[in-house]
């Protein structure tokens, strides 16, 4: 898939999203950064000079097509990168159904629903839907219900996508990452209560490098689930 193609991207703006945002944009691809308003629309705009902006709150997955509608979409989409999440930890004993929704909302359903919307680009350009899951799509563990919920339904949704998108000639993968050195990674550290240490966890630019990977594999082989753990 090398040499300008278009990649529709969720979560830029930090981390793992940021870091292959930075990969694509740095060879030549056009990127469509996604942003949950006009704000960070602006600022990713900045930090990519030439990318397209697409607004639209994925902790509001019914409005999403609304908001979509009034804005211009890519004709093509080869690549689209769900890479965007949220955490919030605790027990069941003690989550709100506030808590479960939204990460419900930004995890799983807005991935969905982005891909309901972007699906006719995707078949015309035989294009990759990515989803950037978690360790957590694998296991779950104390305090981790709901994220991990989240993450078991994108397994989910991305294996029943790759059987159905298959005969389209759409790629389907999953990537795994155990923790990763990100803001994201420094709030669970804070919910958790332990001291935080980047330096122990897998840098965005490894997983980054994993992303671009199955991107770019030639069309014989598709990738369609990877964990990717952090080294001894």
């Amino acid at each position: 898939m090398a040499g300008m193609a278009t990649h529709v991207i969720t979560g830029a703006g930090s981390g793992i999203g940021a870091a292959v945002a930075r990969r694509l944009h740095e060879r030549g691809d056009d990127l469509v950064l996604h942003a949950r308003d006009a704000a960070r629309a602006k600022e990713l705009a900045a930090a990519f000079p030439g990318a397209r902006t697409l607004v639209g709150d994925l902790a509001d997955p019914d409005r999403l097509s609304w908001a979509f509608s009034h804005q211009a979409l890519p004709e093509r989409v080869d690549g689209l990168l769900h890479i965007a999440g949220v955490v919030d930890l605790g027990p069941v004993g003690e989550l709100s159904t506030k808590t479960w929704h939204h990460q419900l909302n930004v995890n799983l359903v807005a991935p969905a629903e982005l891909t309901r919307l972007f699906l006719p680009q995707l078949r015309a350009a035989r294009g990759h839907v990515l989803f950037v899951n978690s360790g957590a799509g694998l296991s779950a563990h104390a305090q981790w219900a709901a994220y991990a919920a989240s993450k078991h339904g994108l397994k989910a949704l991305a294996d029943a996508l790759r059987q159905e998108e298959h005969p389209h000639g759409v790629r389907v993968t999953s990537i795994y990452p155990g923790r990763t050195a990100s803001p994201m990674q420094a709030k669970v550290h804070q919910q958790e209560g332990k001291p935080y240490d980047p330096a122990r966890w897998i840098d965005p630019e490894s997983v980054a490098t994993t992303v671009l990977m199955a991107l770019d594999l030639p069309r014989d082989a598709e990738v369609h689930d990877l964990t990717v753990r952090p080294g001894c």
